[in-house]
């Protein structure tokens, strides 16, 4: 043997002690590639404790860090969690391409049987593959019981809807379900309420109350940031694959009054501080990290009033949902001012206005697409048709799947694309094809419950 191959199998035996180390600081190299394909995935997220790093244009990454595991993600792929004692040095790492296509469910949705069974029922017969729980609603209970104390303190916990968290994950990921954890972050009338001095006010001093009656806290107010994100590290610890917040914008209303002054230029800091906040809390977890915006927000050129600018949201989350209800575009958009009768339209052009400013592909996009009665255009029925040609609009352009919306949680089979029969599980580490895709080409490891494609 050669004294060059010597010293390689030398750095290689020594690489592999250090990678029999967990809890301990440590580098780690390897390639990530796609499951599939085996192409090299540039971009990918590889997190090591609260250390992260990307894959360059050919999927390597080196990574130092302490921790147990190693997490992988990737943008249009589903994750992955490998124990390091596994790991061999400089191994290739496998992601399963994975793009959510969801059914919302409320947490009294998720908590009642019959709603519950009826969705995933609808799943297992479409081409649905993944389901957005409410974890914290838009009143501001928490779905389930918490650790947090200012939750209990403040009565967030007075209504739970679901007994058992972990156990409910566990059933859907069995299933090769994919499991979102929405959010509700400044609109929260319990917090606010509770803790006054984090409130919004009117010009008047008095906390100022929404169309609904509710109070919003203050989107400056750091103890506010705290209380959410720990609420979003705990659903990414018990088990959620995606950490979702929605009203994470200040309140559309004029003549309020916040912390600090009302500028647009404040606006935008305190929203994208908040998710970047957030971002950094939850690296150890390897979730995938989303936020819902006003479908507007897209077509305005400022904040529409609110903090959410589209590039600078785009920095801060792996995935944007716009919610392109045509319902919601009250005054129409750019050639279809009455938006309810094209819906297609909407949503076509819509993403494709966001790609056209963000300069991002359209896998960094997610929409919510309308499941429900029109309210504002006539009232006027909402059905399969108008679902798939939403569905159509956004699958065409390439997005990272899409959410279907319905306040109700009742959900028809009309207008959702078929079952593919395409499910991969993975059974400790190697994966069973279920779908006729070769999978095992690639000599890496795969992730561990990898969630169904629905392609």
């Amino acid at each position: 043997m050669g004294s060059c191959q010597k010293i390689k199998n030398i750095c290689a035996s020594l690489f592999a002690v250090l990678l029999l180390a967990p809890g301990s600081a440590a580098a780690y190299s390897g390639t990530v590639v796609d499951a599939l394909t085996c192409k090299p995935i540039p971009g990918a997220f590889v997190t090591l404790g609260d250390a992260v790093a990307r894959t360059g244009l050919d999927g390597r990454f080196q990574i130092g860090g302490e921790g147990a595991a190693l997490g992988l993600r990737a943008y249009g792929y589903g994750r992955s969690e490998l124990p390091v004692g596994d790991l061999k040095a400089g191994e290739t790492l496998s992601l399963v391409p994975f793009r959510p296509k969801a059914l919302y469910l409320s947490s009294y949705g998720a908590g009642d049987m019959r709603l519950r069974e009826s969705a995933l029922d609808l799943i297992r017969k479409t081409g649905l593959n993944a389901v957005v729980i409410d974890v914290k609603s838009d009143r501001g209970m928490i779905a389930y019981r918490t650790d947090i104390p200012l939750a209990t303190g403040i009565g967030a916990q007075k209504i739970v809807t679901i007994k058992h968290v972990r156990r409910l994950l566990d059933d859907l990921h069995k299933e090769g379900i994919y499991a979102i954890a929405r959010i509700v972050v400044f609109k929260d009338n319990v917090l606010a309420l509770a803790r006054p001095a984090w409130a919004v006010r009117t010009a008047g001093g008095v906390i100022w109350r929404d169309r609904e009656g509710l109070a919003w806290t203050d989107p400056f107010a750091r103890q506010a940031w705290d209380y959410n994100i720990d609420i979003a590290v705990e659903a990414a610890r018990d088990g959620f694959d995606e950490i979702q917040f929605d009203y994470v914008r200040f309140p559309d209303a004029k003549g309020l009054v916040f912390s600090e002054p009302n500028t647009e230029e404040n606006r935008i800091a305190a929203i994208s501080g908040f998710l970047a906040a957030a971002r950094k809390r939850l690296v150890p977890y390897n979730v995938f990290l989303s936020a819902d915006i006003f479908g507007y927000v897209i077509w305005n050129r400022n904040d529409t009033g609110i903090g959410q600018r589209l590039k600078d949201l785009v920095q801060q989350v792996d995935y944007l949902s716009p919610m392109l209800y045509p319902s919601g575009f009250q005054y129409g958009i750019p050639g279809y001012r009455d938006p309810i009768r094209h819906p297609r339209q909407v949503v076509y052009l819509s993403l494709r206005k966001a790609e056209d400013k963000t300069g991002l592909p359209a896998v960094r996009f997610r929409p919510w697409l309308q499941a429900f009665r029109d309210y504002a255009f006539g009232g006027q029925p909402f059905g399969g048709e108008e679902i798939a040609a939403q569905i159509d609009a956004a699958q065409s352009i390439g997005t990272d799947g899409w959410m279907l919306w319905n306040p109700r949680n009742v959900y028809t089979a009309a207008g959702l694309p078929p079952r593919s029969g395409m499910v991969m599980k993975s059974h400790g580490g190697s994966p069973e094809n279920l779908g006729g895709i070769g999978t095992e080409t690639c000599s890496g490891n795969i992730a561990e419950d990898a969630p169904r494609l629905g392609r």
